[in-house]
């Protein structure tokens, strides 16, 4: 009986994803006011390290991901590829709750450009990041850009400082994120763009107090300097055993938490 019950969901499961790919395959006609694209950047936690949950991986039809290859399609655990063991995230729970309020014509394009292990000094222009063999401020561009040729960039959800939590990066973090935010703004021609930093896991293990809370006020600092920055709590979220990267379902709850920001933003 369980191996008809896993036949036939892994049945449903593949139907799901050929009828969400079919739609995936005719993406660019949709009007591009009515493809709203959010850019996923940071380091391995907005990339995802989650445990993937195979009986909840099935494809939302109006959700799509920019693949390693420049190409949409459904938008499944893992949606970034940095490195082999990507796994679930927090983009998905993301955009199934900002769906949850957007009229029924309106699709999603996510695209996956986040680093893991990358510090803020590796987003910049020319710097290449070789633990993900990529330059990672280069190509969240580049991949936005093919992207606009299909819709609106909406935001950019950005999880980011674990790297810096250590003497001298953690308290130069606020001007550098600052820095960073102009210029994403600026190579996307998008100078209101809003940005939506998420708090490092309260639980994270591998810095210092001191610096991990350094970090964290800064992200805090740079959302408050403008109306259009919004600030993620991380507040009872947990981890997985390694105390470094969110677990599943923290993922799903923090997506869910960065869409609710980004709509008291888009409010004002």
């Amino acid at each position: 009986m369980k191996n008809i019950i896993s036949i036939v969901f892994s049945l449903f499961l593949a139907c799901s994803f050929a009828l969400a790919q079919d739609k995936a395959s005719k993406f660019e006609s949709y009007p591009k006011d009515k493809v709203h694209l959010f850019l996923l950047a940071g380091q391995s936690n907005m990339a995802g390290r989650g445990k993937i949950d195979k009986t909840d991986n099935k494809p939302n039809p109006r959700v799509f991901a920019l693949n390693k290859e420049g190409k949409w399609q459904p938008a499944v655990a893992p949606i970034h590829f940095d490195k082999s063991f990507a796994g679930e995230g927090l983009a998905r729970s993301f955009a199934d709750y900002y769906l949850a309020g957007q009229d029924e014509g309106i699709v999603v394009g996510l695209i996956p450009a986040a680093c893991g292990g990358s510090s803020i000094d590796h987003w910049k222009s020319g710097v290449y990041f070789d633990s993900t063999k990529s330059h990672p401020f280069d190509d969240a561009i580049a991949r936005t850009k093919l992207a606009l040729k299909s819709g609106t960039l909406k935001a950019i959800l950005w999880h980011q400082g674990e790297a810096d939590c250590k003497p001298g990066s953690a308290q130069e973090h606020e001007a550098k994120l600052l820095d960073l935010v102009k210029r994403f703004r600026s190579d996307l021609n998008s100078p209101e763009l809003p940005f939506i930093v998420g708090e490092l896991g309260r639980f994270y293990s591998k810095g210092t107090i001191k610096d991990i809370a350094s970090v964290n006020q800064a992200l805090k600092n740079v959302a408050d300097s403008s109306a259009s920055i919004g600030f993620v709590s991380s507040e009872n979220l947990t981890s997985n055993p390694d105390h470094v990267h969110f677990n599943t379902t923290s993922l799903k709850a923090f997506g869910q938490r960065y869409a609710r920001v980004y709509q008291k933003l888009y409010t004002k």
